[in-house]
């Protein structure tokens, strides 16, 4: 006998306790005490059906109501707090999506990134858990300053305007953000601590001013951000070609942590890679030497030689030239003639108009005439260029060229006709022959340039060459990093005031902390042009220097609005604090953000500077000492993802590359596309959105069109939160047909309640389901872990949504009266509610509400099964439910499939059922009728069954193999 049943098939759910009746006699509801895995109101037998149904809420035009049901649900969040009813909860959980500037407008990435946010938040809130998900405004910044000079209005009227508008649309999508939490960074009440952190940055010597170049815009005589310089190197605004300038500016020395904010992604273990690899290539730290040049016809005293860093010591003797920024100290009269100084202006001009992601390939450069002596061969004179592609803020300000081991100065020296040698070749078995530039580490050549170092392997060379430069004290062991220090400084009125007052007596003066904040003063025309508008107001310029009391002036520099959002995350756990910056215990609780999400478009500056602000008031008496901060070694967030860009259908004339309006194009009856006044197929792409590209989708518009729960559900569902998502509005009916569906069905269940049943245990008697009972039960598990692992993991909500609408669909084909009367078919229902009500809060609310009701217990007003022993709260939410539990017993399916082969290749399957008993005489004989199998065990020519040989059955009736 063949015994099919297994024992894996009959896991035992073993529950403590006995049933309890709970209920009047007319209508029985059992509890099983102590907790099991099903629970309250396992069993409600009441026949009386529900006389609300979800079909109320069913136009007549058949599409759901959605508006109404959003707006009940709103209502009812809002009239009882139910989302911040979570304070006694222990287990504290942090997520936070980058908050946006206040444009007025919501667009479809600001839908993605929060729909992504809130489900994190619902799904974590049914968990049990202490969620912080707060909302606020990175309101400071150049669009206000602009609006105000277009618009003629005030940045704060505009912006307090647009935050209105734009907190009503966030409301539209049914988030559940703590608007009790709500900060804005142009709020006095937050930048007061924005510059408070400023001071504490400059008393621990972390800030300082230097001159730095900036964009300058001759004819309005002001400073211009790089997005406000044109391709073409002209204003914005007055279109006069920009200057560069010097001027002094405010900068935070995060290189002084380089080294700490390296070391630190490797404890980021929940971070993309790609975005550390971007951090760890910004910081860009290099080991290697720095040389000692000195200016030929100069003996080595400080001012009159070059300092130059390099990764590649050991190409020192093929330096052939050594490359100046057009703002380093030689370009000066004192090395050079006005004619050069002239030459060299006139290309650093030039040089103005070109973005510097482009001068890192420029090949242009100037013969400055200057020579340097070499390090270690002091009759080797080395020519100084002036060249395009070095940055002054870059080490030193001079790089030295080895044009046979380097690419660019490779090209550089082609350009520029400079002649070079070849100092390392592949191997010492190998001489000439090797393409230049040869940039690998080999063996240095046997030639006089050399010297003593011939023959070494590089590696060896490198240490050599260090050592003997230190000898002649022209050379060390050096680290370098590419980071450069953050330049803060902007002539802008729209920002946090620097707290600083100058002081001819005493110079740069902080504000006293007790004088914070420096406020934005109310009366400023801005203009756009002339400067700082600061400067305009005398009045609130004019001052007393806190130390002497004699006449200063405020500093009328305003912060980069990075500085505004370095820090904000750490403000949301006490944002309503007046007295301190944050109370160190209050942030600790919640610190670091259990999910930080934003574009990767931040993946290096807000991000790096908020680690760098993070560690700061870590390591200081100002920041967070809790065990769990400092688990994460300072770092704010512990885990990020990045979502992907909303891309826009768009429509192309196929002959000019045009991109067409709406109205010029049509569709035909099949939905085709086609030009207006050409009736050609236009070209079809998916780019990101934008006025130009006619391929910007209103979400204002599609929620109130289809509703925020669809619209949430489409985003969710199109695409991948880190893929680019292809939005095509059609598309959207897909998920209000299945909602429609789930609403029908729930609908169904009302109406047809559990049948009355004996006191037992339903799980322990499982074997007496009907199997199609059993496969519910098996799928319902199966899409609880799936649904399960996405939320708490993968973040992969499409696949999470498949396997909804595929257990709506086992459902819906399952649903005869027999099978819709079980329990365990109301279970599965009401599993589906509860995990599609993170993604559709408004829906899963109202479905929650109809199931709960459908028996009419006064003490546990619900019908369905519950994985927890909790009881729900008076306010009933869904988001007080318990999340679905897995039953691994309930894994396991109750199906057996048989695969069949013919002579080793598979021709067919069987599917059993893991309750049957079954011999292996039966097994053969249904293998042998099955349709797909028994046709190759025919014989096609006379039509008989062929002669089976032998028939192997493997172990557990996992196979049937007939020989032939």
């Amino acid at each position: 006998m063949l015994a099919l049943r297994g024992s894996r098939a009959y896991a035992k759910v073993k529950i403590r306790g006995t049933p309890t009746q709970i209920g009047d006699g007319s209508r029985k509801c059992y509890q099983l005490i102590n907790g099991s895995m099903l629970t309250k109101a396992l069993y409600c037998a009441s026949r009386q059906a529900s006389t609300e149904t979800f079909s109320k809420w069913i136009n007549q035009d058949g599409k759901i109501d959605h508006a109404s049901i959003e707006d009940k649900w709103k209502k009812r969040w809002n009239d009882h707090r139910l989302l911040l009813q979570n304070d006694e909860r222990k287990d504290p959980f942090y997520v936070l999506a980058m908050f946006p500037y206040p444009s007025g407008a919501l667009h479809m990435g600001h839908v993605r990134v929060y729909t992504i946010s809130d489900v994190v938040s619902r799904y974590n809130r049914m968990l049990g858990k202490k969620v912080l998900h707060p909302m606020g405004w990175d309101a400071f910044g150049l669009p206000a300053e602009n609006a105000a000079i277009e618009r003629q209005i005030s940045p704060a009227v505009w912006t307090k305007q647009n935050i209105a508008s734009m907190k009503d649309q966030l409301k539209s999508m049914l988030t559940d953000f703590n608007w009790e939490k709500e900060i804005s960074t142009c709020d006095t009440k937050y930048y007061k601590w924005t510059q408070y952190l400023f001071l504490q940055l400059y008393k621990h010597n972390l800030v300082y001013q230097k001159e730095a170049t900036v964009n300058w815009d001759p004819v309005d005589q002001t400073v211009l951000a790089n997005e406000q310089v044109d391709s073409n190197g002209r204003s914005w605004r007055s279109g006069a070609i920009v200057e560069k300038r010097k001027l002094k500016q405010w900068f935070v020395k995060i290189s002084s942590y380089a080294d700490e904010l390296l070391e630190g992604l490797g404890s980021l273990k929940e971070w993309p890679t790609n975005v550390l690899q971007m951090q760890e290539n910004w910081i860009g730290k290099s080991k290697g030497a720095i040389f000692h040049f000195n200016l030929e016809g100069h003996q080595q005293n400080a001012g009159k030689r070059l300092s130059v860093f390099t990764s590649r010591p050991d190409t020192l003797f093929g330096v052939s030239y050594i490359a100046i920024s057009c703002d380093h100290p030689l370009v000066s009269s004192e090395h050079l003639t006005k004619e050069m100084l002239d030459k060299i202006a006139e290309f650093s001009n030039n040089l103005s108009r070109i973005p510097t992601s482009e001068l890192a390939t420029d090949r242009r450069g100037i013969n400055t005439g200057l020579f340097a002596t070499h390090p270690i061969v002091g009759s080797m004179k080395v020519p100084i260029y002036v060249a395009a592609y070095v940055l002054p803020d870059y080490g030193s300000g001079a790089v030295m060229g080895v044009p046979a081991h380097d690419i660019r100065d490779h090209s550089f020296a082609q350009a520029n006709n400079i002649p070079f040698t070849q100092v390392i070749k592949e191997s010492d078995k190998k001489e000439g022959g090797t393409d230049l530039p040869f940039t690998n580490l080999g063996v240095l050549k046997n030639i006089p340039e050399n010297g003593e170092f011939s023959g070494m392997p590089s590696r060896d060379a490198q240490n050599a060459i260090v050592e003997k430069a230190k000898s002649l004290k022209t050379g060390d062991n050096s680290v370098q990093y590419r980071i450069r220090d953050w330049l803060i400084s902007r002539q802008r009125y729209w920002g946090a005031p620097i707290p600083i007052i100058h002081c001819k007596s005493c110079g740069a003066v902080p504000v006293p902390e007790d004088q914070l904040p420096v406020e934005l003063p109310t009366v400023v025309e801005i203009k756009g042009r002339g400067g700082s508008p600061l400067q305009q107001s005398k009045d609130w310029v004019n001052t007393q220097c806190p130390k002497c009391s004699k006449p200063a002036t405020r500093d009328t520099d305003t912060m980069d609005t990075f500085v505004d959002s370095s820090w904000y995350f750490m403000r949301f756990p006490d944002a309503n604090n007046d007295s301190k910056i944050f109370d160190p215990k209050t942030a600790a609780e919640m610190l670091p953000v259990d999910i930080y999400i934003g574009g990767v478009e931040h993946a290096i500056l807000h991000l790096l500077y908020s680690r760098f602000i993070s560690r700061f008031l870590t390591n200081t008496e100002i920041g967070t000492t809790d065990k769990k901060h400092s688990a994460n070694n300072g770092e704010p967030f512990k885990r990020l993802l990045t979502q992907g860009m909303v891309h826009g259908k768009t429509f192309k004339d196929p002959d000019t590359g045009r991109f067409l309006k709406p109205d010029e194009v049509t569709f035909d009856h099949s939905g085709n596309p086609k030009i207006v006044a050409t009736g050609e197929t236009p070209l079809i792409t998916f780019e990101k959105m934008s006025k130009s590209k006619y391929n910007g989708v209103d979400p204002v518009k599609t929620i109130k069109e289809f509703g925020a729960d669809t619209t949430r559900l489409h985003i969710l569902y199109r695409a991948a939160p880190q893929d680019v998502l292809e939005w095509e509005t059609q598309n959207i009916v897909g998920m209000e047909r299945w909602l429609s569906r789930l609403g029908r069905l729930v609908d169904a269940t009302l109406s047809n309640p559990p049948k009355s049943i004996a006191l037992r245990d339903l799980l322990e008697n499982r074997k007496e389901w009907p199997e199609k009972v059993h496969e519910i039960y098996c799928m319902t598990n199966q899409a609880i872990q799936k649904v399960t692992n996405t939320f708490a993991d993968t973040f992969a909500f499409n696949t999470a949504i498949a396997a909804l609408v595929t257990l709506t669909n086992l459902l819906q084909a399952e649903a005869q009266k027999d099978i819709i009367s079980h329990p365990i078919f109301r279970y599965s229902v009401g599993c589906i509610v509860r995990m599609l009500s993170p993604m559709a809060p408004g829906i899963g609310e109202e479905l929650w509400e109809l199931l709960k009701t459908g028996c009419n217990e006064e003490k546990y007003p619900t019908s369905l099964i519950l994985l927890s022993h909790e009881s729900l709260a008076a306010n009933h939410s869904i988001f007080s439910a318990p999340w679905p539990k897995v039953d691994e017993a309930g894994l396991i399916s109750q199906k057996i499939t048989t695969i069949i082969q013919v002579n080793g290749k598979v021709r067919g399957k069987l599917l059993l059922s893991a309750n049957a008993d079954i011999n292996a005489k039966d097994l053969h004989e249904k293998a042998l009728q099955n349709p797909s199998a028994k046709k190759w065990l025919m014989d096609d020519e006379t039509g008989n069954p062929k002669l089976v040989k032998k028939t192997i059955i493997v172990k557990g009736a996992k196979l049937v193999n007939f020989i032939v």
